[in-house]
């Protein structure tokens, strides 16, 4: 039996992306969310043109709100994430190891969030879509199948500067 994501999370960011925002929330999309277990979507809306509040819509608890000083809280307790493509935030869910779907804003094509959505789908780490291909993703895709992201290693680079400064180890 596949994962019952019960706790979504979505963020738009700190940006406007009001065309995520509208497909969220309409029928198409919360019926394939409520098709992968979905009940309860937390939802950062940002500046974003819809209200905050809480809500039930086809059967799903949302609760909108614009910011707050930290998401990470949100991430930890979401069971799959859905994302705009902006860095931060994407490194904030895989590095809490939550499975993750990226929407890419199409309206920001001439910037580095589609290339990073890319490269981060091409590691396995993440699925990416459009809005408009967000529904039929969301039916496609099998979240149990990412990768989970490395996490740093500060020893290669202490490595790396040992091996160009030539530093011996003080201690021998």
């Amino acid at each position: 039996m596949p994962f019952n994501y019960t706790k979504c999370f979505v963020t738009v960011g700190t940006t406007r992306f009001d065309l995520l925002a509208e497909f969220i929330t309409s029928q198409p999309i919360l019926h394939a969310l409520k098709q992968i277990g979905c009940k309860e979507i937390t939802f950062q809306i940002g500046n974003s043109g819809i209200d905050p509040g809480e809500y039930e819509k086809e059967g799903i608890k949302l609760h909108l709100y614009r910011f707050k000083d930290s998401i990470q809280e949100d991430i930890n307790k979401a069971d799959l994430v859905i994302s705009h493509a902006g860095a931060g935030s994407c490194l904030e869910a895989l590095d809490a190891n939550k499975p993750l779907l990226v929407v890419v804003n199409e309206d920001l094509m001439d910037n580095h969030q589609l290339e990073l959505a890319e490269q981060l789908q091409v590691g396995g780490h993440l699925y990416y879509c459009t809005c408009d291909t967000l529904e039929s993703t969301l039916g496609a895709v099998d979240f149990s199948l990412l990768t989970p992201f490395p996490k740093p290693n500060s020893s290669l680079f202490v490595k790396y500067l040992d091996d160009v400064l030539k530093v011996k180890n003080c201690m021998e």
